[in-house]
């Protein structure tokens, strides 16, 4: 039988107008479907006109300038509902979806989903729910000693990944769909047993561990943050904390 790391897998990425998930917005999206390893991916890209000033850090990161944005991108409304649709066709045909740092693009995703779609990233996932496979938690549960920052370049490179294109959503995409088939080789004693739904659900327990050692790291150190320990999507906010 074959695992899940070596079967169909689908992965999610975003690029942004910087990093605040209740106001920022979405620039550039793609969704990339593989049917096993090596085999050609299918990506689906999106560009945005986000509508509202992009940051030159923004565009530094990226590359893609408001300008640009602007003449090339469309409006979000069509764009946000094509790409929860086509999260949603991942889900009904049951292929697990990879996302780096889930809580970040999947919760804005959702609040660009209620600001031009008056909807829910959550309400397209009623009939099929979304399974979620998230490389920085699986490798922080897995190695959690070990030394070094755990960005998706950094995860690149400690598992042998090739990584084009940096900040390009497609290629992060790819790149972390890469990530993930590779943490589930190298750990495949702990993970081949483990069904892509049971390990949703882990995740989001050791991801909560795992934001309440960090919160304890910032006390320690005086720092004043707070670290959310919801997982794959963060609570919509109180309209009056909007």
């Amino acid at each position: 039988m074959t695992c899940w790391y070596e079967g169909p897998l689908a992965a999610f990425d975003t690029e942004t107008t910087g990093v605040d998930v209740e106001a920022d917005r979405i620039v550039s999206a793609a969704v990339v479907v593989q049917d096993a390893p090596g085999t050609r991916p299918r990506i689906s890209r999106w560009l945005v006109n986000p509508g509202v000033p992009v940051p030159e850090a923004a565009t530094a990161v990226h590359g893609l300038a408001e300008e640009h944005l602007v003449r090339n991108g469309r409006w979000p409304a069509p764009v946000m509902y094509e790409i929860a649709q086509a999260l949603a066709e991942q889900a009904a045909r049951h292929r697990p979806l990879v996302v780096m740092n889930a809580p970040f693009d999947l919760t804005l995703l959702d609040r660009e989903l209620r600001r031009h779609r008056a909807s829910s990233l959550a309400g397209w996932f009623e009939a099929a729910p979304l399974c979620v496979l998230d490389p920085r938690v699986l490798d922080k549960h897995l190695d959690r000693y070990r030394k070094g920052r755990r960005t998706l370049t950094d995860l690149c490179a400690h598992y042998g990944v090739t990584l084009d294109g940096a900040h390009d959503a497609a290629a992060d995409a790819l790149a972390a769909l890469d990530v993930v088939r590779a943490v589930g080789r190298r750990y495949a004693a702990r993970l081949e047993r483990l069904p892509p739904g049971e390990l949703h659900t882990l995740q989001a327990v050791w991801h909560a561990a795992q934001a309440r050692g960090l919160q304890a790291w910032f006390a320690r150190s005086g720092t004043e943050e707070a670290v959310d320990p919801a997982w794959p999507l963060r609570p919509d906010l109180p309209a009056e904390a909007a």
